[in-house]
């Protein structure tokens, strides 16, 4: 999952995402938000394939399909997805249920409601192997139900009875592909598997878990359309985060599944023609401005002499059919010094988001590789200046400091 997570709110004196006015050398530049705008050149590319023309009486009803466990969802959209994954290989459709939500966000709360038991003494405990995603906590606590508690990091957890483990891969914040660590004999496992597309990691094998988490937009950018769904194997959890989504939202907008509909037929269509001189697949795209944007980044970061960011082997990709590498959505920035990394940064003007709010520490920052061009290359140049500035103090024996830039 990713967005405006961990309470982030627009500021109208911050760069965001979909800032497409020229920088100047004093403005902040936001990385703390995963708004996937990187890719729209590409769908503006495709014109009209992604048009969708909605008349004023269409999709009036509650209903979509009455047969279906979860009767909001538009068959089109089902049939897109299914097709998605088969073209891509990257999960199991056959004999699986699909709900659609409000993004994953909303499948997250309701797989967490359906594995939970009203009838249960104590609220079953959640966690999450850390580094974890930030909102994970967020979301368990905010309605401070009796049915779940947040337990934090999955790695100590050790507490006997029922317990939800939720396992992110590939892993936000930090981009390492990732299975589950309790493994206690009364434990239920959902997969966020927002990332597991080709353009930030290699396709290795079709997943094939009990609950699997999806999102439009990390898929493909269209991150406004609030789109995700979950392939559920079984019927009566299926079920119940059909419940939950009746209660809380009485499904999820048609508009919506119409036109993630549309725009993923358009990208399964594309897949077809991958490796020809029809045209340039969106995954092909998606991946190379992401590789070359590690590239940058690991050009910088290498000059330092206590900056890191994680290393990624590559892996044989099935849906490329080479090898190729990761290039996660997040930069997991590490000091081996002890620096307040998000402190340290906003004295440059730059927001990232403290490993403090993944259950790390703040020897860690995230940082959004999402943002546009211009904001990019200025947080390149920004963190290149805040290199030199620690190179030298280590050099002249001093201790590193937070220095304003100019």
């Amino acid at each position: 999952m990713g967005g405006l997570e961990n309470g982030a709110t627009y500021n109208q004196n911050s760069v965001p995402s979909t800032n497409k006015t020229g920088l100047s050398p004093d403005s902040i530049i936001n990385l703390d938000q995963g708004d996937p705008t990187l890719f729209e050149p590409y769908w503006r590319k495709m014109g009209d394939k992604c048009t969708l023309v909605i008349g004023g009486c269409d999709l009036m009803s509650y209903f979509s399909d009455i047969g279906n466990i979860c009767w909001f969802l538009q068959p089109q959209l089902g049939d897109a997805i299914k097709g998605l994954h088969r073209a891509v290989g990257n999960a199991v459709t056959d004999g699986r249920h699909f709900v659609v939500g409000t993004g994953s966000t909303q499948l997250f709360m309701a797989a967490i409601y359906a594995l939970s038991s009203p009838s249960a003494s104590h609220p079953v405990s959640l966690v999450a192997a850390a580094p974890y995603y930030s909102g994970y906590k967020d979301q368990a606590e905010f309605l401070r139900s009796g049915l779940y508690k947040w337990e934090g990091d999955a790695r100590t957890f050790d507490k006997d009875g029922p317990y939800i483990e939720v396992v992110t891969s590939p892993n936000n914040p930090d981009g390492a592909i990732r299975e589950a660590v309790v493994n206690l004999g009364e434990g239920k496992l959902v997969y966020d598997l927002a990332y597991y597309w080709p353009q930030y990691t290699p396709i290795t094998h079709p997943l094939d878990h009990d609950i699997m988490l999806f999102t439009f937009s990390k898929c493909t950018g269209h991150a406004g359309s609030r789109i995700g769904w979950a392939l559920v194997k079984d019927r009566e959890v299926a079920r119940k985060m059909t419940e939950y989504m009746q209660i809380s939202s009485i499904g999820v907008s048609k508009e919506s599944q119409l036109r993630a509909a549309k725009i993923l037929g358009v990208l399964s269509e594309g897949c077809q023609h991958f490796r020809t001189a029809a045209s340039e697949n969106f995954f092909e795209y998606s991946h190379r401005i992401m590789r070359e944007r590690w590239e940058s980044l690991q050009n910088v970061v290498k000059n330092s002499k206590i900056f890191s960011l994680p290393r990624f082997p590559q892996d044989f990709c099935n849906f490329t059919g080479k090898y190729t590498d990761s290039n996660p959505a997040f930069a997991w920035l590490h000091s081996k010094e002890d620096i307040d990394w998000e402190s340290l940064l906003r004295e440059h003007k730059i927001i990232g988001r403290s490993g403090e709010k993944f259950g790390a520490d703040q020897k860690y920052v995230r940082i959004s590789m999402f943002s546009p061009p211009e904001a990019f290359t200025l947080f390149l140049e920004r963190l290149s200046a805040i290199i030199d500035i620690t190179n030298g103090n280590l050099a002249g024996g001093e201790e590193s400091s937070v220095i304003e830039c100019s």
